[in-house]
């Protein structure tokens, strides 16, 4: 049986994990505080328990036997013993980052792919104390990653072909939906396209032309109802006679006049942000059990929706 190691036992790697038991593979889970890596799988065990009994565990194999392939290790060098891909998961610090996969380095042969689980730090930063860089990747999942399949694949500026190869090939094994990113760019794809969505959306409140509540209701009933299914480019290529080049002959007149209308980026702390903060802390107060509710309904929800996707 292949071994997989994930570094780092938070929300994330827990979420690795269990991907990664789904597709047959042992899972180390290493955490360098002591004793949290175990009291990770005690998690892990509930969270398959519960997605058992709501027919959504993923895999072919039971809860009680992806539960028999994982094991918990406070020493790295014990962890990192005998597997062929890492996957780190520690904090969202770049120092952080370079010095754990400065000290992996030592333990692991010159095969053993290197992937950070990073969503928005570029991967020359991530691995530059890192000796063969060939075999490092970014490997960014989206949160909640049991439940949204994607996972963006960012090569390293060295980083070699097969090992983009083998990392794909893991994902989609595992049930993930892969895209392979040809080059590294701040934000990748993913954040890129979200952060030029948070931005029209903030000016547009902002701005008074729209409240919080109802740009919402702009993606969750409007575009996000395409979205779940099919992206903006076959959308625009469905929205015309005769496809993308009727598309774009008939609206991109348009589309560059709106686009020439943005505004520059929002200020999103400063004293103009706080009226759009307040709006929507009247719709959802910030206590912890108004969000967990909500974190809850959200991941309910998005059950429902990977379900319905897989049927």
């Amino acid at each position: 049986m292949k071994i997989i190691t994930v570094i780092g036992s938070g929300l994330i790697g827990r979420s690795w994990a269990m991907l990664f038991v789904s597709g047959g593979y042992n899972v180390k889970i290493y955490d360098n505080q002591p004793g949290q890596s175990t009291k990770a799988i005690t998690e892990i065990k509930k969270q398959l328990v519960e997605l058992e009994e709501a027919h959504m565990l993923r895999g072919e194999l039971s809860a009680a036997q992806q539960l028999a392939l994982l094991s918990s290790y406070d020493d790295l060098s014990q962890a990192l013993d005998g597997a062929f891909f890492v996957q780190e998961c520690v904090f969202e610090q770049l120092e952080v980052k370079q010095s754990i996969f400065h000290d992996m380095e030592r333990f692991v042969g010159k095969d053993v792919i290197l992937s950070s689980s990073t969503s928005c730090l570029v991967p020359s930063k991530v691995f530059s104390k890192v000796q063969n860089r060939s075999r490092c990747l970014v490997s960014h999942p989206v949160n909640p990653p049991y439940y949204v399949k994607l996972v963006e694949l960012v090569p390293h500026p060295e980083t070699a072909a097969a090992v983009m190869d083998t990392t794909h090939a893991l994902m989609t094994k595992v049930g993930q939906a892969p895209v392979l990113l040809k080059k590294e760019i701040d934000g990748f794809a993913l954040n890129r396209v979200q952060a030029a969505i948070i931005a029209e959306s903030w000016r547009l409140v902002q701005d008074g032309v729209i409240s919080v509540k109802d740009i919402d209701l702009v993606m969750s009933e409007g575009l996000g109802m395409r979205y779940a299914f099919i992206g903006p480019m076959e959308t625009m290529h469905l929205n015309a006679p005769k496809g993308l080049e009727d598309y774009m002959s008939r609206y991109s007149e348009n589309i560059t006049r709106i686009l020439s209308s943005f505004g520059p980026v929002p200020d999103f702390c400063g004293e103009a942000a706080k009226s759009v903060i307040n709006e929507m802390y009247e719709l959802i107060p910030c206590d912890q059990q108004h969000l967990a509710a909500r974190q809850e309904r959200r991941d309910q929800f998005l059950m429902r929706l990977a379900k319905l996707k897989k049927d």
